[in-house]
Parts: structure tokens; sequence; C-alpha cells
């Protein structure tokens, strides 16, 4: 009881601590504007960026991940490890899906938010370091040649359940975990996907502001 109590509690402090809305505490504090009336209307780092320049964004972004970050590591303190390794990855990656559905369905912001991969991003660091760097340069790679968030977001998704099954086979619990990660992570892209596929995607440019809002981000 105990156990399932100290597990309980760590799920919910994961949850809140994705849910802390630093794309709208960023621009409220320091542009004196709420990012979702701008832009795509999205609570995360790109529709910063596109809104208040690359700086706002490259923080909001950091910030973002080190949520997933705190979450993981916070479940890591505080479960016993004695109780086994595969339930101590289930934990894990429960708190690492709190924090996401806490950066999407913030309570602060009466239960929306942004689409949580930069908070993935951050958990993965900590759950899969021997992918991270790869999963990373992909991204990376993907979003300087395209200009699309969203289609570097969608391929990594892609990605990471290979990489999974190639650098942790040992551990099925993360195996599973990937491929029902890339399952999310492309089901909330699907109008992303969508507009890609017809030319209509938003493409982001480091050298203005956008303020329009007819355009849905990745984050």
């Amino acid at each position: 009881m105990e156990t399932a109590l100290r597990v309980a509690i760590t799920l919910v402090v994961a949850y809140l601590i994705g849910a802390t809305p630093f794309a709208v505490i960023v621009g409220r504090v320091f542009y004196g504007a709420d990012v979702r009336e701008h832009g795509s209307g999205n609570a995360g780092a790109t529709n910063v960026m596109r809104v208040f320049g690359l700086k706002a964004g490259a923080a909001v972004l950091v910030l973002d991940a080190l949520k997933g970050v705190g979450a993981v590591i916070l479940a890591s303190l505080v479960y016993p490890e004695h109780l086994g390794a595969a339930a101590h990855d289930w934990v894990l990656i429960g708190a690492s899906f709190a924090a996401v559905l806490g950066h999407s369905y913030s309570p602060y912001l009466r239960f929306a938010g942004g689409k949580g991969v930069a908070t993935a991003a951050g958990a993965l660091l900590v759950l899969t370091p021997v992918a991270w760097p790869i999963l990373f340069a992909t991204f990376v790679a993907v979003v300087a040649i395209s200009r699309m968030v969203s289609l570097g977001s969608v391929v990594v998704a892609v990605e990471f359940p290979v990489l999974v099954l190639l650098l942790y086979m040992d551990r099925p619990s993360l195996v599973t975990f990937s491929f029902v990660a890339a399952t999310l992570v492309i089901w909330r892209h699907r109008s992303n996907i969508a507009r890609i596929a017809r030319g209509e995607e938003a493409k982001i440019s480091l050298g203005s502001r956008d303020t329009g809002r007819n355009q849905e981000d990745a984050r």
C-alpha cells in the first residue's frame, strides 16, 4: 500500500510538473502578451518562437524539456528499485506520460496546452540516453532541411521504436512504451501530416515573427 501510494503521488506530481505552462508564462512576463492569442494559438515552444522570436522559443523549449527530465528523475528517486527493474521502468514511463499529459492538458490552461514533444524529449533523455543523441540529430537535420518542426517530430516518432528495438531489446517495457509513444505523437500530428501532404504546412522562420493565427505547430 505504501508503494502504491508513493507511485500515485509521484504520477500526480509529474503531471503537475508537466502542466506548468512556460510558453504562457514567458510570453506574459517578458512580452506582456499571451502566446495563445497569436500565431497558431498553441502553448508551446514553436509558437513562442514564431510570435516572440528565437531566444524566447529556445528558452521555452529548454524549460519544457526540463519538465520531462524532472518528472523522470523524481520517479527514479522515490521509487524503490529493489522491487524489480521492470517495475521501476514502468514507473519511470508512467511519470513520462504524466508529464506529457500535463503539458498537453494543463489544469492551469483549462486542460489545454501544447503537443508535448519537448517534454517527451526531456523524458527520453533520461529513459533512453543512448538513443537520444540519434533522435536529436535526426530532428535537427529534418527541421534544418524542411523548416518544419512537425515533420521533424513525426520522423523522430517513427525512428524511436526502431532504435529502442535495436538498443534496448532487453527492456520490454521500453519497447512497448516506444510503440505507444510513437503512435500517440503521430496521432497528435495527424492534422500536420495532412497539411504536409498538401504542401500547406507552416515553416519556421528565424528572421521574423508571425502573429497570424492560421497554422498549427508541433509543440
